[in-house]
């Protein structure tokens, strides 16, 4: 009988991991291809564009749109961001410091205004604020309420991004200032704060972007029409015209600034994680 090795070899198969990894992907944009044409050839052009691209009406919404709707959205939401950055950072000292009761009260603001939907707050701000403390009014009439209000929903997510900020900042720079003859809450103010905001940035960014959206939860409180905001300026002119054409331009001009804010919370979130490197 001869030595020779008669067992059949496994044939290698004809495609590279690299081919297969292109061919699975060819795959995938051929599935998502196709579901995209059979959406779009099964839909209704026509009651779309009847209902929601009516040219003569979105002419209707300018420029009112942009100088009093996207301006007021806005203005609410520069207004909550400062009254929540202020507060926010008040709360994240407490959640830091050493006195017990500060840390209990920080805490739970923390986490009942995380808990509760942003149109509570809303609500609790425009109704129960006036019956709680009647004749009292609200510095700032319509606008200082939504800052506080935005406010009090942003602060409770900032306090938890700054204090984690505050903490990531190598704890071998309060010592050094404090061997420097630095006190404490100088240390704190001059060089552990402006620190930690370099880090927190990004995240900082990203919560402006979430309160320019949650700015239109102020028809809630009742606002005039030199007060109304996007989302109520198209609502309305849409109720008037029993067309949604008004809503979908209103949705555009949340995009033309969300969509840039996007962009921007993406170079600071790569510009810092070059720094880390």
């Amino acid at each position: 009988m001869s030595g020779t090795d008669t067992r059949v070899q496994p044939r290698k198969s004809g495609l590279t991991r690299r081919q297969k990894r292109a061919l699975s992907r060819g795959i995938q944009y051929a599935v998502f291809l196709a579901a995209v044409v059979a959406l779009g050839a099964t839909a209704d052009w026509d009651r779309l564009q009847n209902q929601f691209a009516q040219a003569d009406l979105a002419e209707r919404m300018f420029p009112d749109i942009i100088t009093l709707a996207l301006k007021n959205t806005v203005l609410y939401t520069l207004s909550g961001f400062a009254f929540g950055l202020a507060l926010g950072m008040v709360i994240a000292l407490m959640r830091l410091s050493p006195v017990g009761p500060y840390r209990w009260l920080a805490g739970i603001y923390i986490e009942f205004f995380r808990g509760l939907p942003a149109l509570l707050i809303f609500i609790f701000v425009g109704v129960a604020v006036p019956l709680a403390f009647p004749g009292t009014e609200i510095p700032g009439g319509t606008y200082g309420k939504v800052a506080l209000a935005l406010g009090l929903v942003a602060a409770a997510y900032m306090a938890e991004t700054i204090r984690a900020g505050i903490q990531a900042v190598p704890k071998g720079q309060m010592e050094a200032a404090r061997s420097l003859g630095f006190s404490h809450t100088r240390a704190m103010v001059s060089i552990i704060i402006p620190q930690a905001f370099r880090i927190v940035i990004p995240p900082l960014t990203n919560e402006l972007v979430l309160l320019f959206k949650d700015s239109s939860l102020v028809l809630f409180l009742g606002v005039t029409l030199e007060e109304r905001e996007l989302a109520k300026f198209g609502r309305d002119l849409a109720s008037e015209t029993a067309n949604s054409t008004p809503i979908l331009v209103a949705g555009l001009c949340y995009l033309l600034v969300t969509i840039p804010l996007g962009f921007v919370v993406r170079r600071l979130e790569a510009k810092a994680g070059e720094a880390t490197k």
